[in-house]
């Protein structure tokens, strides 16, 4: 073992803290706190409410700052407590680590390393996931985690559960956090991203013990469910504001619509019509009346037609909302071949019945569908005529 400290210099010249929010640890904190003080003494650990005798392990390392409470809250508060404890003492970066000694100490100094205030970054030890002991359950949810992580985000990563990370803390100043429990750290990342910070992956080592000592405070079924409760918040903000607003960025800047235009469209190794189908099923879905989850529908089935996904997503945003008042109109307008009678301005009307709403929604929803797949196939038409001849034109000009 390396002597105590050895590289405390470099963690105070990057103002690094090691963060270890503990819950009845007792067993295994000792062990932890003495490895993790072979690197530095830049430590904290957020004692959770635990009721057994993890308050006399800590007395036993005076040079670790404590932050104790009662009772337990969970992971997510312990983490945000001790995100505020740090950013008080003057720390600009925290590494996370688990209590319970799955976390190797030697991984310390690769998340030192990547530490930089010019390149804020949350950091994820990314483990690997087919060791031996890596216990099932966790797996599944990880794989799980990491599909609507990409979902919300857009973001492919191979570990998006493990608690071994680097959190700037200077970058996440004044965001606010709803969860308190094990789906914290799923909604740190989420909204890190979505305010722009960058998330990435460092390989890490861990250690699982046999399934007969292992200790966990996860709740499969109370813990499953709120991720799930969570990720379907975040999923509904993402295709209702995040993803529109990323969407208006990108078309506004500076080489946005020149990628869309060079790299898409006219990018080899696809025929005009596979891209004209890729534009019109993109429109379609953006007009089809599944409101929030077009761009997810769409990708699946992008997916499994083999269209252009890039330009299924860029050609569903025609749903963004300063296009949804014209949506909706041509929506009713288009519905009212459908009904006996026009309930477009039912809105206005001071006497509504039961069965006008029905004929409404009837109006609006057969108008929807109708007006998606005129506009899809125009899209499409128009797509494939405009790429025909501009390419028809350049290899003329090549010749």
């Amino acid at each position: 073992m390396e002597q105590q400290g050895t590289y405390d210099i470099q963690f105070r010249e990057r103002n690094v803290c090691v963060l270890i929010p503990t819950y009845n640890n007792a067993g295994t904190l000792k062990a932890v706190l003495e490895q993790v003080l072979a690197y530095t003494q830049q430590v904290i650990v957020v004692n959770d409410g635990s009721t057994d005798h993890t308050a006399a392990v800590l007395e036993q390392f005076p040079q670790v700052s404590v932050l104790s409470y009662q009772p337990n809250r969970g992971k997510g508060i312990a983490l945000r407590r001790g995100f505020r404890y740090a950013t008080e003492q003057g720390y600009d970066f925290a590494i996370t680590m688990d209590a319970d000694g799955q976390h190797y100490a030697s991984d310390l100094i690769a998340f030192l390393e990547r530490a930089d205030r010019s390149d804020p970054a949350i950091l994820i030890g990314a483990r690997n996931l087919h060791q031996e002991n890596m216990p099932g359950k966790n797996t599944f949810a990880n794989k799980f985690s990491n599909f609507w992580f990409y979902v919300e985000t857009g973001l492919k990563g191979p570990d998006t559960q493990s608690g071994y990370r680097l959190y700037p803390l200077f970058a996440m100043k004044g965001m606010r956090f709803a969860c308190t429990k094990y789906e914290f750290e799923i909604e740190v990342l989420v909204r890190s991203s979505w305010k722009g910070i960058r998330i990435g992956w460092e390989p890490v080592g861990v250690y699982y013990p046999p399934a007969e000592e292992r200790v966990s405070h996860f709740r499969p079924f109370r813990d499953f469910s709120r991720i799930s409760v969570l990720n379907t918040v975040l999923v509904t903000i993402a295709f209702l504001y995040i993803h529109p607003r990323n969407f208006f960025r990108f078309i506004f800047s500076k080489d946005g619509l020149r990628y869309i235009w060079r790299e898409q469209l006219l990018a080899a190794g696809e025929s005009n019509s596979r891209k004209a189908a890729s534009v019109g099923f993109g429109v379609f879905m953006g007009i089809f009346p599944v409101w929030g989850f077009q761009m997810l529908i769409a990708v699946v089935i992008a997916a499994f037609l083999r269209l252009n996904k890039a330009l299924v997503l860029i050609s569903s945003n025609i749903s963004i909302p300063p296009m949804i008042p014209f949506i909706l109109l041509g929506s009713m307008f288009m519905g009212r071949f459908f009904v006996p009678e026009d309930t477009t301005w039912l809105m206005f009307s001071k006497h509504i019945t039961f069965e006008d709403v029905q004929q409404h929604l009837f109006q609006y929803i057969t108008g929807s569908i109708t007006l998606a797949g005129v506009a899809g196939l125009i899209a499409g038409l128009v797509t494939y005529a405009a790429l025909s001849a501009f390419r028809r034109k350049r290899a003329a000009a090549q010749t």
